[in-house]
């Protein structure tokens, strides 16, 4: 009962929203109403880049820094709606670029006549953004701030009581060019030089226009009592059901149609109304008609007919499309497209294409090129929501994501850096001896960069092999990923030569290097993380450090004596951190310095806080210890009780500190002890 009781309860309340949202959302009314809500919100009469651009800023902008240069950072395209589904990383720069090409649009500066085409390699993020725009203006559609009307016939057809334009138009567009100047100043009475202020422009289409000439017709030209037969509604955009929301994708040539963009003849209807130039036996219900008002894709759009562009042409620059048997009609929308580089590059080339080229505002969009944007996007495929009953070792997604992201850039033009430094200082890693300069110079002397390389989706791909490719492995690693990685590259369709398959081969073992530079650190890291002995090593080393730069000498604690400073210890943990002979002065000075610092603002010293001292501290004693525990013990198999305990308070670290689960610490630990075999122990 009880159930029963609360189950009602639970579906009364949900259907009380749907019906206040359904109220809201399906207001009607008369043509005077609807003037009424225009003088107190004219901003429901925004053109369709105006209503995509305030939509966008409607989810608010944060600024952010990015080297020396500040970008806007817009928290729409992070998705939230969705939780982050369809949320671009690292596309910050071209991104701002679309914003201003929109604001420039929506302040009616010339780029709303103009197509806008999204340029770039395969899953780069084209399609991504192009729906989440189309999400968003559905949304926003249902809201109050993105409210937009239109209207319909009463009694239009003979059994129908309300017949709406086909093109779902603006209202305002039934006041006559004659009446306009009138009807607009009545409606921006009162406003301020920022306010936003009504603008009636466009025609009626051609069958409101039929409608229209009727009704004044029967009514001896009186206007009021046309617009009294009209009722006005309240447009929710939603491309399931093609309204104001298209999309165009390309066919072969044999099936490709121009009608599929500007409607088509409705032949049964012909012999009801006697004529197929009678706007009643037309189906206005192409691409270009179902998109008024708001937004129009182009899949592919540089695969389209010649025939398909020259009506693009028209709707783009005149805001108009020519229906067959028709008058030329106006439209409102936002068109924009998609293409990859080799279609691009057609188009560049082909002469006979200058003015889609001139009514074109290209904006690229690139691979990511920072390693932690890049990362991000496989966190959000591969997690522990979604990938149940396996564990992703700790940087398996960044060995991919570094691949990827290496394959993207090109080699510097400086000697003294490599491509995987550059990779760091991309990412916001600061290297001795370059500078925020030196990064934007790095991206200056490589404007292509990020418009080739590897693309998201053969990692996701790769990824995902792993994942299922062994099905008795609890827990995937790096190694395993980067294996696919490989494998793959023998039958990649779009690499083009056998040079730069080698070239990504190579890269590979570059990701390789680093990733045994990284396990060896956590492990030496897990092995030294004895937080007294850390601090006493610091404290000894400080001591020493401070008698030294004062030129003092040093009690010794045992025998009570005083004693030069240990220069032996001192130099045994700088050279862990490759502090030279000759700049030993320098660098205890300046931890000297820190240190006073601190304390002047009444803070105490603590080595976790400078990451150079703790970096050679947590060296020095790992070298210490590291032959007390015996680590390369492990791959014999003869390992003595006294030494598998230290073993395993190691692994619980990896465990606790950095993400490894008993399968993965243990093969790490394998990994690294097998490295210390070969000799090749990280200073």
């Amino acid at each position: 009962m009880t159930f029963t009781s609360d189950l009602h309860s639970f579906l009364s309340h949900i259907a009380e929203q749907q019906r206040r949202a359904h109220e809201s959302e399906y207001w009607e009314g008369t043509f005077e109403e609807y003037l009424e809500i225009v003088k107190r919100r004219p901003e429901v009469t925004r053109t369709a880049f105006q209503r995509l651009y305030d939509m966008i800023l409607s989810y608010g902008v944060e600024e952010i820094k990015v080297g020396k240069q500040k970008l806007i950072r817009y928290r729409f395209f992070d998705d939230p709606d969705n939780d982050g589904a369809d949320a671009i990383f690292g596309l910050e720069r071209p991104l701002m670029e679309f914003m201003n090409v929109l604001k420039a649009a929506a302040l009616r500066y010339g780029p709303e006549r103009r197509v806008l085409l999204l340029h770039g390699p395969v899953g780069s993020s084209k399609s991504t953004i192009v729906r989440l725009l189309k999400k968003g203006l559905e949304r926003y559609s249902r809201t109050d701030a993105g409210a937009l009307y239109t209207f319909g016939w009463l009694n239009a057809e003979e059994g129908r009581e309300l017949a709406p334009c086909p093109m779902h138009e603006e209202p305002l567009h039934l006041v006559p060019h004659d009446m306009r100047g009138a009807v607009e100043a009545w409606l921006n009475e009162g406003k301020g030089p920022d306010d936003f202020k009504v603008v009636i422009e466009g025609d009626l289409c051609p069958y409101c226009r039929r409608m229209f000439a009727e009704r004044m017709k029967e009514n001896h030209g009186d206007w009021l009592k046309v617009v009294s037969t009209v009722r006005v509604f309240r447009l929710i955009l939603s491309e399931q059901d093609r309204v104001g929301i298209g999309t165009f994708q390309p066919k072969d040539e044999k099936n490709q149609d121009s009608t599929e963009l500007t409607g088509d003849i409705n032949y049964r209807k012909i012999a009801e109304y006697g004529s197929d130039s009678d706007p009643r036996a037309f189906n206005f219900d192409g691409e270009f008609n179902v998109a008024n008002r708001g937004l129009i894709e182009f899949v592919e759009v540089l695969k389209l007919d010649v025939a398909f562009l020259y009506d693009l042409l028209g709707a783009s620059q005149e805001h108009k499309i020519k229906p067959k048997k028709f008058a030329q009609t106006d439209i409102d929308e936002v068109i924009i497209g998609h293409t990859n580089e080799p279609e691009y590059r057609k188009l560049q080339s082909n002469e006979f294409m200058e003015a889609l080229r001139d009514r074109t505002i290209k904006i690229d969009i690139p691979y990511v090129t920072r390693l932690s944007d890049e990362i991000k996007i496989y966190e959000k495929y591969y997690n522990e929501r979604t990938v149940r009953g396996k564990h992703i070792a700790p940087h398996t997604l960044e060995m991919a994501a570094m691949w990827a992201v290496l394959t993207r850039l090109e080699d510097p033009k400086r000697g003294d850096i490599t491509r995987l430094q550059k990779l760091r200082l991309y990412d916001g890693k600061l290297l001795p001896g370059f500078t925020e300069d030196t990064i934007q110079e790095l991206r200056e002397e490589a404007q292509r960069e990020g418009m080739k390389g590897i693309s998201p989706r053969y990692v996701q791909d790769k990824i995902s092999n792993a994942l299922v490719a062994h099905p008795e492995e609890r827990c995937i690693n790096p190694f395993m990923v980067l294996n696919e990685l490989e494998e793959g590259l023998k039958h990649h369709a779009l690499i083009t030569s056998e040079e730069q398959r080698k070239e990504y081969r190579e890269l590979i073992q570059v990701v390789k290097e680093e990733y045994e530079n990284i396990v060896k650190n956590e492990v030496q890291r897990a092995i030294a993380a004895d937080e007294e002995a850390l601090a006493r090593l610091c404290a000894n080393y400080i001591d020493n450090v401070r008698a030294y730069t004062l030129r003092e000498k040093v009690r010794n604690k045992y025998t009570g004596q005083l004693e030069e400073p240990d220069e032996r210890l001192m130099r045994s943990i700088e050279e862990k951190i490759d502090i030279p002979e000759s700049r030993k002065d320098d660098f205890r000075r300046e931890i000297m310095n820190y240190i006073g610092a601190l304390a002047l603002d009444g803070k105490q010293f603590d080595y976790r806080t400078n990451e150079r001292l703790r970096k050679a501290l947590e060296l020095k004693l790992f070298e210490d210890q590291k032959d007390t525990i015996k680590l390369t013990s492990l791959l014999t198999g003869v390992v003595d009780q006294s030494t598998q305990e230290k073993i395993d308070i190691v692994k619980g670290r990896l465990i606790r500190n950095y993400g490894y689960c008993e399968v993965c610490a243990t093969d790490v630990l394998n990994f690294v002890a097998s490295i210390f075999a070969r000799g090749d122990s990280r200073r």
